[in-house]
């Protein structure tokens, strides 16, 4: 696990978008797995702006979301759909074709994860996998005690979660408590994974993650497994680790050595 601690949430997120952006113009044909939520919005908005001067083209690459509400349709503008959609989809090349998320309102919500584990596989895999981190360790909608070889499947989401997503709804709607996920063991096999943590919010959950004990009680601790992932965070979001000063000798100021 490659852990690169960045001065500020500003420097986090650029180092994260352009991490994205080099790696879409090295891999036209990528297939990237995207992440939802408000760490993310400002890195969609930075790969917005590059690709409205012109440098980025995401015309030939193809989207995987990890998860999606259940019970609500892509039109709802609380979906994850519509999230993507406004965020993102809206404001570049991509073929809306190659854009996929589950679908939550389907009529078998089961037949439906089983459906996208079978088209992700069907695109040859994920070969980039953006990811976020909840405040209780989860990775996707996997909330503690999820099986660390899990596939895509309809999740129960905590107490903890659902009250971390009431905001985005309106006072008089329920916040949703299940949603489909890809596993802990889909995102296990994307050929990298890129994690980003911004905020003091999340510094217990990024210290399990990276030097607690693999464990389902912290469900991104299976990135331990990853042959390839990237942590990216800001001075905040590090301030539990123990082995800080290693990080940052390793990779000063969260930059490349000349053997990465």
């Amino acid at each position: 696990m490659k852990v690169l601690i960045c001065s500020s949430r500003e420097a986090a997120i650029d180092r994260a978008a352009g991490m994205v952006a080099d790696y879409v113009a090295a891999h036209p044909r990528a297939v990237l797995g995207l992440a939802t939520g408000g760490t993310m919005l400002p890195l969609y908005q930075r790969l917005v702006d590059r690709h409205g001067k012109g440098h980025l083209s995401f015309a030939e690459v193809t989207t995987f979301n990890l998860d999606e509400y259940v019970g609500i349709a892509p039109e709802h503008p609380c979906s994850y759909h519509s999230y993507m959609r406004d965020a993102l989809f809206s404001h570049i090349d991509i073929d809306e074709a190659h854009t996929h998320l589950p679908l939550g309102n389907a009529d078998c919500v089961h037949q439906e994860a089983r459906s996208y584990e079978t088209r992700i596989n069907t695109a040859g895999g994920i070969s980039l996998q953006l990811l976020g981190i909840g405040q209780n360790g989860h990775i996707g909608f996997n909330e503690p005690t999820s099986s660390l070889g899990s596939r895509t499947r309809v999740k129960t989401l905590t107490e903890t979660t659902r009250s971390a997503n009431r905001r985005y709804f309106p006072a008089d709607e329920d916040t949703p408590r299940y949603a489909i996920t890809m596993g802990i063991g889909t995102i296990l096999d994307a050929q990298n994974c890129l994690l980003l943590a911004t905020g003091p919010e999340k510094a217990q959950a990024v210290a399990d993650m990276i030097e607690g004990p693999l464990s389902a009680i912290c469900p991104a601790s299976a990135l331990q497994l990853h042959p390839s992932t990237t942590v990216i965070l800001d001075e905040a979001s590090s301030a539990n680790l123990r082995l800080t000063d290693y990080y940052h000798h390793v990779h000063p100021n969260g930059e490349e050595t000349r053997f990465d």
